[in-house]
């Protein structure tokens, strides 16, 4: 699998990260079966929380015997210091490590959220002084996210950002915008980027979900790719997450070997291919 560099972590990432979400309710079997052909496909980066049901519990006895093997990040959502600075505790012990690569601010959305994480990042910042975490960044979701990132960039230091990246959104010209401008922005600090939601395809609506996901995600090779290839192809961006379901993971693992990038006139029919599929933002409970 193609590696990339990480903005100024230095890490070469492989262009797939294992997205923790997909462990949310596994077996302890179907864990290690998923994290050994994580493995075996190339991917040498893991992404997980708290939030993602028993996936720290899961993954901590798979993730401790190859650890050498994984750059491993983990987030918080919490506001308070001390909060953060014990869920950073917990997460380490979860997982079997004793530092971080990257940890993170979780489900920043937009800058009023911003604006109450100023403990949590000044707790995180301190906790990297002390050798707990190497790197620090930023996560979100919602079309709001890339100009929250594009602030947090301006207030803090970062050395991340995690952010939807795909065709659907593309076609949204003020997200489209606020993006660019938060990847030439990254650009300039050197900060790594990684996509998420390369595979998402629309809001469940009444459907029965079919996946562990909170979006209906594409699961043909086809679909994934475009998502896949799409992603990797704007510029800036060093890995995506994969998608939060076993069954896709396993799919998108056959596919990441042969990624090629898209050209100009690709992105622009991927982007018209999907311009149709409703938006999956706002995220579930989040209309309130």
């Amino acid at each position: 699998m193609e590696e990339r560099r990480l903005g100024r972590t230095g890490h070469r990432s492989s262009v797939v990260i294992l997205g923790g979400a997909a462990f949310w309710d596994a077996t302890p079997d179907a864990t290690a079966e998923a994290v050994d052909a994580a493995l075996a496909a190339g991917v040498n980066h893991l992404d997980v929380a708290p939030q993602y049901g028993r996936a720290e519990a899961l993954l901590g006895p798979a993730i401790g015997p190859v650890r050498d093997r994984l750059f491993v990040a983990c987030k918080t959502l919490r506001h308070n210091p001390d909060g953060v600075r014990a869920q950073l505790e917990e997460s380490l012990r979860r997982l079997h490590c004793d530092s971080f690569d990257l940890y993170q601010m979780h489900a920043v959305t937009d800058v009023e959220e911003l604006d109450r994480r100023g403990g949590a990042i000044e707790a995180i910042l301190a906790a990297r002084d002390e050798g707990l975490c190497t790197w620090v960044g930023i996560t979100g979701h919602e079309l709001t996210a890339p100009a929250a990132h594009l602030e947090a960039l301006r207030r803090y230091d970062l050395d991340t950002v995690m952010f939807p990246v795909n065709p659907r959104l593309w076609s949204e010209p003020g997200y489209r915008a606020d993006a660019e401008a938060l990847l030439d922005e990254a650009a300039r600090r050197d900060v790594g980027v990684m996509a998420i939601k390369a595979g998402a395809a629309r809001p469940w609506g009444s459907r029965t979900p079919t996946a562990s996901t909170w979006y209906e995600p594409y699961t043909g090779p086809g679909d994934l790719a475009r998502g896949l290839r799409f992603a990797l192809s704007t510029p800036g961006v060093a890995a995506c997450c994969s998608p939060g379901d076993l069954g896709v993971l396993r799919t998108v693992l056959d596919l990441a070997g042969s990624l090629s990038p898209m050209s100009p006139a690709e992105r622009d029919a991927a982007v018209a291919e999907v311009a149709g599929e409703t938006l999956i933002f706002p995220m579930p409970g989040a209309e309130q």
